[in-house]
């Protein structure tokens, strides 16, 4: 069995690559704003972990709405970086991949405030997980922090704080802008894991 994970470079991913050691990880780079952040941001960890990297490169950025595209909010958009149907496209290129690279399992870092989207929630999880299951290939979908907070996952993780310095968050660009909701959650887990005022 060869175990896959979505790694987008943010806290959670990272931690569940610390946790639970892919035999591959996969970034999306589809238009997002942070992409060439994100990218780095994962080679640096899987380079660190000894873990495989691929990246897949398709251009979405006139499909999203909000801060991770760029351009004005969307009138359906429950939040300032909503892209529609996001995690089901993220999980279903890195499947498409993932077959390829001989991944059977493939994990995302889906945690418990990502409940906020729909895509985020454990009824979306276990529906993904049906449907790449019933085809070719038989992929499983998991989501091993969906019960967890962020700093609950970081501390299950063991994860060490030279790996975890390396998070990018943002949602708005390569830099931190502090403002965006990425970066907010960065920060409130920082201090919440006993990081001080960050």
């Amino acid at each position: 069995m060869s175990l896959g994970l979505l790694l987008s470079g943010g806290m959670d991913s990272i931690s569940i690559a610390y946790w639970k050691k892919p035999d591959v990880a996969l970034t999306l780079d589809y238009g997002q704003r942070s992409a060439s952040t994100e990218v780095r941001t994962a080679a640096k960890i899987c380079k660190e972990l000894s873990i495989s990297h691929e990246v897949i490169k398709v251009d979405c950025s006139k499909l999203g709405s909000g801060d991770l595209a760029g351009t004005p909010q969307d009138l359906n958009a429950p939040s300032s970086e909503w892209w529609p149907y996001r995690n089901q496209m993220l999980i279903t290129l890195a499947a498409m991949r993932g077959i390829a690279l001989g991944v059977d399992e493939l994990m995302i870092g889906s945690v418990k405030s990502d409940d906020s989207h729909v895509d985020g929630r454990p009824e979306f999880i276990e529906a993904m997980d049906r449907v790449m299951g019933m085809q070719e290939g038989g992929m499983r979908i998991v989501a091993p922090a969906i019960g967890m907070t962020t700093p609950e996952l970081v501390k299950v993780s063991g994860i060490t704080p030279d790996i975890l310095c390396w998070a990018h968050s943002c949602h708005t660009g390569n830099h931190a802008c502090g403002v965006c909701r990425g970066c907010n959650k960065h920060r409130e887990t920082m201090i919440a894991i006993g990081y001080g005022n960050y």
